[in-house]
C-alpha cells in the first residue's frame, strides 16, 4: 500500500497546477459549506433557545384533540358510518381533577409543573382601555416552568403574594396605558366582574406579543376575575431534557385525555422552514463540491490517458487490476483530503471574519451580529462530502485504467 501511495503522490506532483486548482475548488466548497452552515445553524439554535426559554416545554389544555366517539361509531367499528351535525357537549371548561394530575406529573423525574388559568380582560386606566390576556399563576410553581423572573425589570413574582390584587405587566403594555409601578388600574372580565389592581411588577421578554398584551396575577385572583372558582384551564410543564417533550406529551395525552402539546408541535411550521433552509444550503454547497469533483475527474482522466504505458509496465510487473484501480482512487482521495483540510481552515477563518461584522441596528434580544454555530459536526459533514465527492469522481477513470490491456498497449507502442 505504501508503494501505491508513493506512486499516486508522484503522479499528482507532476501536474501541480491542475492538482492545485482541483484542491482549491474542493477547499472553497468546504469553506462555503462551513460558513453558511454555521450561520444557518447558529440562527436556528438561537431561535429554538428563545422559544424554549420563553415558552413551557409542554402545555396540557382543557380540551380534547378528537371529538368523543358517538354510539353509532362504537357499534360499527370500521364500518361505513358518517355522522354530521354533532353538537359539542356543554360542559364547564377546565381541567378536571387538576390537583391529582398535578401530583402525578410532579412525580415524574426531571419534570416541573404549574397550573394556570388564562382569560381575557380589559384594563382601564383613566380614559384608556387596553385588552389583554390575564394569566393566574402560583408564583412559586410558575417560577419553575418559566424564566419570566429573569425578565423582570422592576418587582418580583413574589410581590403578587405581598400585595392584594397585585398585577405584573409588560413594559410595552405599561407604556400604552401610561402606568408605572404602584399605579392602580381597573380590570374588567367578559363575565362583568371588575377588580381594582395594583401594578407591582414590569417585565420585558423582547417578544412584542407578550410585552404588549400579557399580565400576571395570583391564580385565586384570576379565578375571581373570570368567575371560575377553583378552575385551571392549563398545566404547564418544564423538562430538564427538552428532547423528551414530544414523546412525553403523547404519553400524557393518552393517559389523561386532555389535548397535550409540546413546544415542537406548537412551532412545527417554523421548524419546517428550518428543514427547507437546510435543503437549500446543502443544494448550493453541494453544487460547488460537484464542480470541484469534475476538476478531480478531469485530472485523473488525463493522468490515465498520459500514463497508459506506465500502467502497462505496472501490470507486467505484477500489479493486479485492483492495485491499478486503487492507485488512481487514492489520487482522488488525496485531493479530497487536502481540499477538506484546507477548506476547514478557510471555513474557520470565514466564521471568525463574520463574527467581527456588526449591524447598525440592534434586535430586541440584544444581538447586533451574525449568530454563528461553532460546531465540529459541521466541519465533519463538510469534510465527508468533500472526500466522498472526490472518491466518486476518481472511480470512473480508475476503473478505466484497471481495464487497460498491457499487451495491446505495448504492442501499439512498438
Amino acid at each position: 500500500m505504501r508503494l501505491i501511495l508513493d506512486l499516486a503522490r508522484g503522479m499528482l506532483s507532476r501536474r501541480r497546477r491542475q492538482t492545485l486548482v482541483s484542491v482549491l475548488g474542493v477547499a472553497l466548497g468546504v469553506a462555503f459549506f462551513v460558513a453558511i452552515a454555521a450561520m444557518m445553524r447558529g440562527f436556528q439554535i438561537y431561535f429554538i433557545q428563545q422559544v424554549i426559554d420563553v415558552q413551557p416545554h409542554i402545555v396540557i389544555k382543557d380540551e380534547t384533540r378528537h371529538p368523543t366517539p358517538q354510539a353509532a361509531e362504537l357499534a360499527t367499528p370500521g364500518g361505513a358510518v358518517e355522522i354530521n351535525g354533532v353538537k359539542p357537549i356543554d360542559r364547564v371548561r377546565g381541567i378536571r381533577s387538576a390537583g391529582e394530575k398535578l401530583a402525578v406529573l410532579e412525580a415524574i423525574p426531571g419534570v416541573a409543573a404549574a397550573p394556570i388559568l388564562t382569560g381575557a380582560a380589559l384594563l382601564r386606566y383613566g380614559a384608556r382601555d387596553v385588552s389583554i390576556t390575564v394569566t393566574g399563576i402560583d408564583p412559586t410553581r410558575y417560577a419553575r416552568v418559566s424564566n419570566i423572573e429573569k425578565d423582570m425589570l422592576r418587582g418580583r413574582l413574589g410581590d403578587l403574594r405581598a400585595t392584594a390584587n397585585g398585577l405584573i405587566i409588560g413594559d410595552s403594555l405599561a407604556l400604552r396605558l401610561g402606568v408605572q409601578m404602584g399605579d392602580t388600574v381597573v380590570a374588567i372580565s367578559p363575565r362583568g366582574v371588575s377588580l381594582q389592581m395594583k401594578v407591582v411588577g414590569i417585565f420585558h421578554t423582547g417578544l412584542a406579543t407578550l410585552d404588549q398584551t400579557s399580565g400576571y396575577v395570583l391564580l385565586k385572583v384570576n379565578q375571581v376575575l373570570q368567575d371560575r372558582s377553583n378552575v385551571v384551564n392549563q398545566i404547564l410543564l418544564r423538562l430538564s431534557d427538552v428532547t423528551r417533550a414530544e414523546p412525553l406529551a403523547r404519553e400524557i395525552e393518552d393517559r389523561f385525555g386532555e389535548r397535550t402539546e409540546s413546544w415542537e408541535e406548537q412551532n412545527r411550521n417554523i421548524l419546517t422552514v428550518f428543514v427547507i433552509q437546510n435543503a437549500i444550503m446543502y443544494s448550493v454547497t453541494g453544487a460547488i463540491l460537484l464542480v470541484a469533483a469534475f476538476g478531480i475527474y478531469n485530472i485523473i482522466s488525463t493522468v490515465v490517458f498520459e500514463k497508459t504505458r506506465d500502467i502497462a509496465i505496472l501490470k507486467s510487473l505484477g500489479f493486479t487490476e485492483g492495485d491499478v484501480q486503487r492507485l488512481f482512487l487514492v489520487q482522488g482521495l488525496i485531493a479530497g483530503f487536502l481540499g477538506a483540510a484546507l477548506g476547514c481552515l478557510l471555513g474557520q477563518l470565514m466564521i471568525e471574519g463574520l463574527a467581527q461584522v456588526r449591524f447598525a441596528t440592534e434586535t430586541p434580544a440584544g444581538n447586533d451580529r451574525f449568530l454563528l454555530a461553532r460546531d465540529w459536526r459541521i466541519f465533519a459533514v463538510a469534510s465527508f462530502f468533500a472526500v466522498a465527492s472526490a472518491a466518486l469522481a476518481a472511480v470512473i477513470p480508475a476503473r478505466r485504467a484497471a481495464r487497460l490491456d498491457p499487451v495491446q498497449i505495448v504492442r501499439g507502442a512498438a
